[in-house]
């Protein structure tokens, strides 16, 4: 499994048209084989703030959806990114 986990930074003013913009991408997302979750979300405490969430079946899933990444203008719109991916190796269930 991969978990993609982190989060971007926009002008506060600008986070809820560039979440709105991401809302095709979730819904792709979402339907592609290997996704197992998907979210893309503003944060309770910061203004600036969107949360990334992605995890995957395999790097191979990964692969075959990112494809070039976050357009232009979603590009020009992050202040800052702090996003990493990570493999799992065990998964135990907290429910």
């Amino acid at each position: 499994m991969v978990i993609i986990a982190g989060h971007i930074v926009v002008d506060p003013q600008q986070r809820e048209s560039y979440l709105a913009g991401c809302v095709t991408i979730v819904e792709l997302a979402r339907r592609t084989s290997g996704c197992l979750d998907f979210a893309i979300t503003a944060d309770l405490v910061d203004a600036g703030r969107i949360n990334i969430f992605e995890r995957w079946e395999s790097q191979a899933a990964v692969e075959a959806f990112r494809g070039d990444g976050p357009s232009d203008e979603q590009g020009a719109a992050m202040l800052a990114a702090a996003v990493a991916e990570y493999d799992v190796a065990e998964v135990r269930s907290l429910t």
